[in-house]
């Protein structure tokens, strides 16, 4: 039977929305969570990690976009590094540094090791920029080295996984911006998921869209969301994270999964 991994990204965007990620993860409505340590809230709100479910997957989302860095670095401004496409732009043209790109992640990991006592179980990126050129390498080297057990994020499928959800434009373009990441992987002995869906408008349609993100799954199927408290300033998705909070509240997950012939783990 495939299985499903229905992980929240971004725990500890803020405490509140760790808060709501936790309670989720509690009470089986999640079976994973991608966490974000170079927040300066992460290793207080680690703390509500130890005690979840053992299925629980807790994994690091490695952040170089929209977030204040650990250490300074050549491609911030302002205190904050860049959004997704200002970065894709200076990874493709080669104006990142391996050696800063380098420092950071391993900076990051070692966050997530000195507050859970343990390497992460996934390794994933905020805004899939783990996956861009310059990065990608990076990203294998250190996960191979310091979580050789861990499995990575790709937004690769099927053809026609990506074309039978939502967005279709959105998930093809993540797609082809993972391109060769899992044969990558594998490469250096590590492993992906096999599917992946979550992508949406972030427009109050979470309810709708959820179902069909579980369409077409693959064998080790990935479906990423946002649900949290919205009220961190400046989040630009703040409603999309308690509208997808409240939905997961109020449905089965593991029933939804069932019907479509996807085992859930929670």
């Amino acid at each position: 039977m495939n299985r499903l991994i229905l992980c929240a990204d971004d725990f500890a965007f803020s405490t509140e929305d760790s808060l709501v990620i936790a309670e989720l993860l509690h009470a089986g409505k999640l079976n994973a969570t991608s966490c974000m340590t170079l927040r300066p809230n992460w290793a207080e709100d680690s703390a509500m990690l130890r005690d979840v479910p053992a299925t629980v997957q807790i994994g690091l989302h490695l952040t170089l976009t929209e977030e204040a860095p650990i250490h300074p670095n050549g491609f911030t401004q302002d205190g904050v590094m860049p959004g997704i496409d200002p970065l894709t732009r200076l990874a493709v043209r080669g104006r990142l540094d391996p050696a800063e790109i380098a420092r950071e992640l391993e900076a990051q990991f070692d966050r997530f090791e000195a507050a859970m006592g343990r390497p992460p179980a996934f390794v994933d990126g905020h805004q899939h920029s783990h996956a861009l050129p310059v990065i990608r390498p990076i990203v294998l080297e250190i996960t191979r080295r310091r979580a050789p057990d861990a499995w990575l994020r790709t937004c690769e499928d099927r053809v026609a996984g990506l074309l039978g959800r939502p967005w279709r434009g959105k998930a093809i373009g993540s797609a082809f911006h993972s391109r060769g990441f899992a044969a990558a992987a594998e490469a250096v002995g590590l492993r992906c998921n096999r599917g992946f869906a979550g992508h949406y408008g972030f427009d109050g349609c979470f309810a709708q869209a959820l179902p069909r993100f579980l369409d077409r799954a693959g064998a080790y199927h990935l479906v990423m969301c946002h649900p949290g408290a919205g009220t961190r300033a400046g989040d630009a998705i703040a409603a999309a994270r308690r509208d997808e909070a409240d939905v997961l509240r109020n449905i089965s997950v593991s029933d939804m999964a069932a019907s479509r012939g996807l085992a859930f783990a929670a």
